[in-house]
């Protein structure tokens, strides 16, 4: 496949978005609407432009990982459920992108977007934590709720994953968590789970440009570390108003992008 122009303005803009996106995954989710927009920018085509996003930003995630591995507090059992259906969901979005014209999902994320920051924001008052306490009850109905949603997300995250993070957090909202770094650390494993195999088809499918995947590699894996170790600083209050205000600013992207700039 054709590269477009890879130079030294391309490389520090690619890197310096990689940075911050990966910061932003490991803190709220949404970097892919600062990395993705940039590799745009600077020529690579969209299916392309996904496949290298995912790939360095599924650094990120890893990188950040670590800094929540204290903060895992569900039984093996669901969070075992939950990685599987990342899994398959993430095969069967990559699949996706990979033979569908990344346009037609454009114009339906706006909504999810809209859908899932309302949830994230109002999900604590709907669903009360006693009534459907997921992550500490495995009781069949509520797992096979969780399970059954993550697996939708998942294919989204495949197919683009553009906000995924906070579409995971809004679930985990929606099923009773109230602490925001179990919230976090449980969306990067699911995040990780789904990205991971996502990159491996992207990668054996030749959908990846190598030259900024490396560059955006190590912005990512940076910002992921220590966007992770900051973030757990930070007050709860603060950690939840950023994801909600990254899940808003990004819906109104990407109306503006699909229905308003016709995009």
């Amino acid at each position: 496949m054709h590269s477009p122009e890879f130079n030294l303005l391309n490389a520090v803009l690619l890197f310096a978005a990689a940075l911050l996106a990966g910061a932003l995954n490991a803190v709220a989710g949404g970097g892919s609407f600062i990395a993705f927009p940039a590799l745009l920018f600077t020529g690579v085509p969209p299916i392309p432009a996904n496949a290298t996003n995912t790939v360095a930003l599924w650094t990120g995630l890893v990188c950040s990982g670590g800094a929540f591995r204290r903060h895992i507090n569900v039984p093996w059992l669901v969070l075992s459920v939950l990685t599987a259906a990342s899994i398959g969901g993430g095969i069967l979005g990559a699949l996706l992108l990979l033979h569908t014209p990344a346009h037609t999902f454009m114009r339906v994320l706006p909504w999810l977007m809209l859908a899932a920051t309302l949830l994230f924001i109002f999900g604590r008052y709907v669903v009360r934590p006693r009534e459907t306490q997921v992550v500490h009850d495995t009781g069949m109905t509520a797992l096979l709720l969780a399970t059954g949603f993550q697996f939708l997300v998942a294919i989204y995250g495949g197919y683009f994953g553009g906000g995924m993070g906070i579409v995971i957090l809004a679930m985990l909202t929606a099923f009773g968590m109230v602490d925001i770094h179990q919230m976090n650390a449980l969306k990067i494993v699911l995040s990780t789970a789904t990205n991971g195999v996502a990159v491996a088809i992207f990668v054996a499918s030749h959908a990846v440009y190598w030259r900024q995947a490396l560059v955006m590699i190590v912005g990512a894996a940076l910002g992921g570390f220590f966007g992770a170790h900051y973030s757990l600083r930070l007050p709860q209050k603060v950690v939840r108003w950023f994801v909600i205000g990254v899940g808003s600013s990004v819906t109104v992207y990407f109306f503006a992008r699909s229905y308003w700039l016709g995009g």
